[in-house]
Order: structure tokens, then sequence, then C-alpha cells
């Protein structure tokens, strides 16, 4: 077979942004001249939540987990030499998803591209938000207004561009099984079909179009044959719902597309050498199968359970990409799975149980419904707490985690601070004063705007009434509006909205038989709450801070629950105040502080001050999330009684520890531990 006949390799990119828009600049510069075929643009949590970076909120925050954008002027920077004409730019942006493209269609237009052949994707799933990952701002009703609204612009407008990838990742993540990946995300999608549809914006000859822009963002587990058949299974519904609910003809309109970004759930801090093979397992699922084979793939860097990767660490993921795609003999043959009865069975299996549960949602009242309702909520959490519960009793091995523990000694991590990059501490105070220097500057020259309140009312007046908010946001994006203004101005109109925790629906995951370690856990909190001469010992949960990764919290507070005790837990997105405040309102006797975005730096010290301040220094505070070792020692340092990372899997041992903690703090003496 010649070169020429073999298949064109997928989109390569890698998810990349930090620090500030120059700093991410430089690294898409270099990683496209290394091969890199697309952007993958990462945002910070205040651009993700509608906030600019001097907002309460945004403190610790401000180009952490990704790149600061809070108006045209850093967008411009970001892809300052990067023709947008060109390029293939995928942004994970969901909330504030029509500010960004906003913003990037008025760079376009700078660079005098034609903007009917931009081609990229804006991530745009807010439903996953509610349940998984915690960047929703709105209500379900106006959230789905922004998706519908920028579907119908750009079908009409932008009309290679994905306006909407609807994204199962964070499910998997959260814990969704292969069924309950793909009935969710078919789900969503039937829900913005549906409003699409119903919305008269779009007439129903034009259907197929939107139909044909819409694409799926998938995760890709180890479990990599039971993947590739989820893979196969998406594909046939996708066929299936199109055709038979919105009588699209054309079959390339009804072709399932998809990108990836591979199981990061998995990666473990314990010996993360092992995560180069996990990674390409889960690549081989994506990619093995011509008939179900990724558009996309990006690969996470086999460091990512320890920081941030570091430029070396993501160009050695798009080596593994480039193997596969270049080396190897894959690209050369039709569908290697083609009539297996093995994986023709499976995949008929997921069907099937996939349909039987998108039915059931539907019956519900379909997605939107089934977010308010806690439904879907509750169906991961208690998945998720099932799947440690395995992990946790050894039916589910994880190599070097619970299984194969010991090791050599590992050079890749053998200086553990500068296995990760790290964001300079100083940049959030940069970043701030660029934003100051905007806002007080953007009407002189060389920028020349017009005043943004009127810009900023028109938005809110289109908020009020029906039309169609992308040209209102347009004309924000051309006043030099910040992301704060634009997002507070809807906010204004459309409130915001607390997504159900699922935390009190959740089932119990691990019985507490009798010997077991959770019943002696049980034992101990029941001790120790006597031995203080209250009812129930009481443990507030907290999540500080922008970080929506909810999922290790949650899995804490269940699991606590289930020990005996009273859990306080009011989900995502709370100032240091408001934990303080609530933890001595509910007299409890433990603070749990879980942050995975790299804020636990300003943000757990500044409880640990507000506790001493309010003379409620008995109170442990214990910490958790992706803390590097020198950060542990720091808030150990600090007053933290105990700091917990992800290779901490034994959620039991860890609720074990925390009565510790209570006893500790209490001057009560240590409980013997039964042999």
């Amino acid at each position: 077979m010649t070169e020429r006949q073999k298949d064109r390799p997928w989109l390569m990119r890698t998810y990349a942004g930090h620090s500030t828009a120059e700093a991410s600049n430089e690294l898409y510069r270099r990683n496209l001249a290394k091969g890199q075929t697309g952007l993958s643009v990462a945002f910070d949590l205040p651009t993700q939540t509608g906030y600019d970076p001097d907002h309460i909120l945004a403190r610790g925050e401000v180009g952490r987990v990704g790149v600061p954008v809070s108006h045209l002027g850093d967008m411009r920077r970001l892809f300052q030499d990067i023709p947008l004409e060109q390029m293939n730019t995928s942004m994970t942006i969901n909330a504030t998803a029509m500010w960004l493209l906003a913003l990037y269609q008025v760079v376009a237009e700078e660079q005098g591209a034609d903007i009917t052949r931009l081609q990229g994707t804006t991530q745009n799933d807010i439903v996953k938000e509610y349940l998984s990952r915690g960047t929703h701002v709105f209500p379900p009703g106006p959230s789905l207004r922004l998706t519908t609204d920028m579907i119908a612009y750009t079908v009409s407008h932008l009309p290679k561009w994905n306006p909407i990838n609807i994204c199962s990742y964070h499910l998997q993540e959260a814990g969704a099984t292969p069924v309950q990946e793909i009935a969710y995300a078919m789900s969503t999608a039937i829900a913005v079909l549906d409003a699409v549809r119903d919305s008269g914006q779009v007439p129903q000859e034009r259907m197929g179009d939107v139909v044909g822009r819409i694409s799926f963002f998938v995760n890709a587990g180890v479990r990599f044959v039971e993947e590739m058949c989820k893979m196969r299974a998406f594909g046939r519904i996708w066929d299936r719902v199109t055709h038979e609910r919105y009588g699209i003809e054309n079959p390339k309109h009804r072709r399932f597309r998809y990108g990836v970004q591979v199981n990061s759930l998995g990666l473990t801090e314990a010996q993360p050498e092992n995560n180069v093979q996990r990674i390409v397992l889960e690549m081989l699922a994506v990619t093995l199968s011509k008939d179900a084979r990724a558009r996309a793939v990006q690969l996470p860097a086999w460091n990512e359970a320890l920081g941030l990767p570091r430029p070396w660490d993501q160009q050695w993921s798009l080596r593994i990409q480039q193997v596969l795609a270049y080396e190897s003999d894959l690209l050369e043959y039709d569908d290697i799975f083609e009539g297996s009865k093995v994986i023709e069975a499976k995949v008929e299996q997921l069907v099937a149980d996939s349909f039987a549960e998108i039915e059931r949602i539907q019956e519900m009242g379909g997605a939107m419904a089934a977010v308010e309702s806690g439904y879907l909520k509750s169906q991961l959490v208690s998945s998720h707490a099932a799947r440690r519960a395995r992990i946790e009793s050894g039916e589910e091995r994880i190599i070097g985690v619970n299984a194969f523990e010991g090791t050599e000694p590992n050079p890749l991590t053998a200086d553990l601070d500068t296995a990760v990059q790290t964001v300079d501490p100083a940049v959030e105070a940069r970043v701030i004063a660029s934003l100051r220097n905007w806002r007080d500057t953007r009407y002189q020259p060389p920028f020349n705007h017009p005043r943004p309140c009127k810009a900023l009312e028109k938005l809110k007046q289109a908020a009020k009434g029906t039309d169609n908010l992308m040209e209102a946001t347009l004309e924000c994006a051309r006043a030099g509006v910040t992301t704060g203004e634009w997002a507070g101005a809807l906010r204004e109109v459309f409130g915001e909205f607390r997504a159900p925790t699922g935390v009190s629906s959740a089932p119990v995951a691990v019985a507490a038989e009798e010997g077991s370690a959770l019943s002696e856990v049980r034992r101990r909190v029941e001790l120790t709450a006597r031995d203080l001469g209250v009812g129930k010992l009481r443990f507030l949960v907290g999540k500080p801070g922008l970080d929506g990764h909810s999922n290790g919290a949650e899995q804490i507070a269940v699991r606590a629950r289930d020990a005996g005790f009273e859990v306080v837990y009011q989900g995502i997105r709370l100032t240091p105040e408001q934990i303080v405040d609530a933890a001595l309102a509910e007299d409890v006797h433990a603070v749990g502080l879980s942050i995975l975005s790299g804020s636990h730096a300003e943000l757990v010290p500044d409880v640990l001050e507000r506790l001493r301040v309010a003379g409620a220094t008995d109170i442990p505070v214990i910490a958790g999330g992706i803390i590097p070792n020198g950060d542990a020692e720091q808030l150990r340092a600090a007053g933290v009684a105990a700091v917990f990372t992800p290779k901490d899997f034994d959620i039991t041992h860890i609720v074990g520890r925390i009565v510790d903690e209570i006893r500790n703090a209490n001057q009560l003496d240590p409980l013997e531990v039964p042999a």
C-alpha cells in the first residue's frame, strides 16, 4: 500500500495555557513548531466562571489551570502571530463560551481573516458543568438559551465552526459507567437540538447543518476494548437519534464526530511512570477502530497527577501520538474489528442499555429536568463511590497504588520541585495590574474603544427579551468590555445557579459490617462524640475558590456520613470567609478543604487565619488535593493538621485520620485500634 492511500491522521492537540496570554502564546507557537496540528486552549477558572482577575473569588486562581483572558487585548496577545484563518482551535469554555467566541471572532477580523473560514470548537456543554466540573454560572434555562443562540449564529455566520462539543469526558471523571457516559451525553444532545429546533431561529431544512456541526468530546479509560466498543455504540446511537427524531437524511450530517482527551482520573501519583502506558492504551481505544476513530486527540502528560506539566512533558505526549500515526501501519487498513462476534455483542449490549437510560431521562422531562431534580448527579456520585469501594477492597487493581507497590527510586521524580511546572505567584498581581490599566485606557489611543456601558446596556436589554445574544456580545467585545463585566450584566438578568451536590441522596457504597474498616471508624466516631459530650461529630467539607472539580470532596463527604459524622457540605465556589462562617455557625469539630486547582497555598492559610481570629483554633483543618510535597510541608507548618493527595486512595482510612485529628485537637487520649 502506498503512502498516498493511507488515511489522514487525526488532529493532534495538547491542552495548554497558563500564567498569561503572552506566556501561552509562546507555548502555542512552540507546540505548533513541534508538529502539533491544532490548538486546544485551557482557560483559567476566573475566565471560565465569568470573573475578572481582581474579583474576590479569583484570588489564588489567576493563570493556574489555564490562561486568563479578561478582554479583547488579552485575546489579541494570546493569538499574536498565529493566523486564525489557517488554525483549528478548540476552546474548553462553557458558561462564558459565547463571550470567548466573540473575542476570537473579533481578533480574527482584526487579522483580516474571512470569518466564514474559521475552524474550531467551543465546548459550550453546560450540563456536564452542573454534574462534574463546576464552572456553571447561570440557571439551566438561560444557559440553554446561550447555547442555542450560539448555534443559530454560527450556522449563519461561522459555518465551519463547531458551536458545541457535547462533553462526556468529565462525566467519566465523575464516575460514569460507559452506559451513563453515552446516555447522559446523548440526552444533552437531545435537549440542545430540541431547543434549537423549537427556538425558530433555524429553519427545518437547515437542521442538517446544525446536526452536522455538533461534535462530542469523550473520555477513554484504560479498559480499552470496552472503550472502543463504547465509541462504536456512540456512533450507532447518534445515527439513529438524528435520523428518527430530527429527520436528518444526509448520512454525512449524521456522522458521529468526536475528539478525545484520554482519562486523567486513572493517572496515579504513585509510580507516575506507569501513566505513560495507561495513556498509550487509552489512545488505542479511540484510534484502532477506523469506523469509530476520533477526529482529534489530546493526551494528558505522565505527571498531571503531580501538578502542571512542563513543555517537555507535553512534547512526550505529542510524540506518543506521532509514533502511532507515522511509524505504525494503523492507518493502512479498513476497520480491523468488522465482523468480530465479541465486539458486535458488546456494542449491541451498550446500545440497548444506553437507549433504556436515555428513555428514562426523557420520561423525567429530559436532561435539564434530570439536572434540576438531582437525579443525574446522585447517579454519578453513586457510581464513583462504587468504583472507589472496588479499589479499596482490591477488587479493582491499580498498579503501584493497591498492587505491586514496591518500586525502585524514580529518576523522573527525584527532584519533585522540578518535575512539574510552577506558576509564579507574582503572575496574579501582574495580570490584575494589566486589567486595571486596560479599564483605565481602553477608550484612548491606540484602542479607541467606545464606552462599554452602552454595549452592556444593550446586552441586558437583549437578555430580558428574546433577541439572539451573540450580536450584543460581539458589540461588547469590540467596546473593550471585560469578562467580569459581560458575565456580571447577564448575572443581573439571569441570576446564578447552585447545582445539587448529590451527596445526601447517594446510597451507602461501603458496608460497615462487623470487623470491617468502616465499622471500626464508626466505633471511633461514636466514642469521640461521647467523649466530647455531643450527639454527633460534625464535619464541614469546603471547596474554597473557583475549583469546581468536586468529585473527591463528594466522596469524602459521603464516606464521612456513612461513618457516622453529621456532614456539612454546601457545594463549590465559596470564599474562605463563607467557609469559616459556616464552620462557626454549625459548630463543627473539623474542617476539610479540597482544592485541585493549585490555589491551596493562598486559600488554606486564609481559612486558618480566620479561624484563629475567631478563637476557634481547636477546630482542626485538613487539606486535600493536588498538592506538591513542598507545599504540603508549608501547609503543615502553617497549622494544617493533615494533608492528603491522590496517592491516599483509602477514603475510610482518611476519615479515620480525621477522627484522630479531632481527638488530638481536643486533647483526648488516642483510641486503641483493635489488632
